[in-house]
């Protein structure tokens, strides 16, 4: 064995580890086996933490069980806390596809957690005659309640973060909605003239779409604080004292800041991932309508003299190596791609949960690597999407305005004085003429023009239905 290496052993035999790391065996034959996506465990801080966080809740609960010795749980609790910092993440080396459910993932996180507070009790890494990994910083759990656990609060902080993020970017288009609110434009239903409404109208619905889905992810976040902690294997507790699940619980809320609580039923728990199911369905419903949105962002901006134009997007980057000048709506494309990669995880999930067999859910972490995804992607496209793009859209007022003017849908406005026939008439003269639907009204004799002012005079009324009222029968227009 070389001086560089460390021999330890499990079930499958004797494996050199190296020497200066806070992993072990267990972990390191993870490594030789799942070499699958080269996404380690550690990427994802917040699951890192989780894993800590479960840990010392577990000693902290022993010790007061009398389970643990209090020289052995505070070493523990000390190396949980560390880690909880920030320390070691780069010791958190396994792929994040695994087999066995997250067993590699727990045996990581036990070998990092023993090694660590082997080292804050004097002693060399390694020496589990002191400190043993699975007999005391894996005492009276299993992977099957740590890793859904942990997986659960990890996802809960990612959640936060995001939930962060949606409320920048929803107060972006709050702004812009303020800023725009009197620029009048033509509104569009299936990319065809409609009816007239301000650019701020059309700002504040992205506004209100994304504070929709914040009160949804809410919502899911509090079916993830439901917790199996303490029912090991199965759900049937064996290994763990009676009291421990409530108790450790408890520490596990004071520890993490998340609220958790026991579920009703563990051995339900244990094996149903509903809750992830619905959480990632979330996802997919603001990935949705984030890409909706930055569709529209990048046909509003079209062109930008042969396309709608209508809004101009910050620059942010050269758009061509070939076309001098050329400015394209990168930001949008990104979060259009993220949407498109939430989306797909979604069906991840999906296939993921529907596949759990029996008393357990073996595929947790293909769900724990699309969601951590998801969410951080997410996360990221708002953030980015409201600092790079939304805060910089700046209107053209004047391009506005003159699109309402020659729209041939202001006619709708008039058919409560001229009739549906008569209103479908002078849209297809003016389109067949190109004249604007007011000259042709005039042409025609239809209305007189004190009676086209106080419907039109005021196109802003036009996007305010509660501001007036229908007036005079059609019969008294004229």
């Amino acid at each position: 064995m070389s001086t560089n290496m460390r021999r330890e052993h499990d079930l499958i035999g004797w494996l050199d580890v190296p020497v200066d790391a806070y992993y072990g065996v267990h972990t390191a034959r993870a490594l030789m086996n799942f070499p699958m996506t080269g996404v380690p465990i550690g990427i994802h801080g917040h699951f890192v933490n989780a894993l800590a966080a479960v840990k010392e809740a577990a000693a902290a609960t022993n010790k007061d069980l009398g389970l643990l010795d209090a020289v052995r749980a505070d070493a523990i609790i000390a190396a949980c806390r560390l880690i909880q910092t920030g320390k070691l993440h780069d010791q958190f080396v396994v792929d994040s596809l695994q087999g066995g459910a997250g067993t590699s993932t727990n045996m990581n996180a036990n070998e990092v957690i023993a090694n660590l507070a082997l080292e804050i009790l004097g002693s060399q890494r390694g020496d589990y005659s002191i400190l043993h990994p699975l007999d005391h910083v894996n005492l009276g759990q299993s992977t099957n309640d740590v890793y859904p656990t942990a997986l659960r609060i990890g996802l809960h902080g990612a959640a936060a973060d995001l939930l962060t993020a949606m409320g920048g970017l929803r107060d972006s288009f709050d702004r812009k909605a303020a800023e725009f609110k009197e620029n009048l434009k033509m509104g569009r239903t299936q990319l065809q003239d409609a009816v007239p409404m301000t650019l701020g109208q059309e700002f504040k619905t992205f506004s209100v779409m994304l504070s929709e889905d914040e009160l949804r992810l809410g919502e899911v976040m509090a079916l993830i604080r439901e917790v199996n902690l303490g029912g090991t294997a199965i759900g049937t507790g064996l290994n763990s004292h009676g009291e421990y699940t409530q108790r450790a619980c408890t520490h596990l809320a004071h520890i993490s800041g998340v609220p958790v609580t026991p579920a009703g039923d563990l051995i339900e728990a244990t094996q149903d991932v509903g809750a992830l199911v619905q959480l990632s369905s979330v996802l997919k419903r603001i990935a949705v309508k984030i890409s909706k949105v930055a569709h529209d962002l990048r046909l509003l901006s079209s062109g930008p003299r042969a396309g709608l134009g209508e809004i101009n997007l910050p620059a942010v980057q050269a758009g061509s190596s070939i076309m001098p000048g050329k400015v394209n709506p990168v930001i949008p494309e990104v979060v259009n791609q993220v949407a498109y990669s939430a989306i797909g995880n979604d069906l991840v999930v999906t296939m993921a949960a529907e596949a759990g067999q029996l008393q357990l859910n073996a595929f947790e972490p293909v769900m724990a690597r699309a969601l951590f995804e998801s969410l951080g992607e997410l996360r990221a496209a708002c953030t980015v999407l409201a600092e790079r793009c939304v805060d910089g859209i700046t209107a053209d007022p004047a391009k506005l305005l003159a699109t309402v003017e020659q729209s041939i849908g202001l006619v709708t406005a008039l058919v409560p004085y001229i009739g549906y026939l008569s209103a479908t008439e002078v849209a297809q003269e003016a389109m067949a003429s190109g004249g604007s639907v007011v000259e042709v009204v005039r042409a025609r004799g239809l209305m007189s023009d004190e009676a086209l002012d106080s419907v039109l005079g005021s196109p802003h009324l036009l996007t305010a239905p509660g501001l007036r009222t229908l007036g005079a029968p059609l019969a008294s227009i004229v």
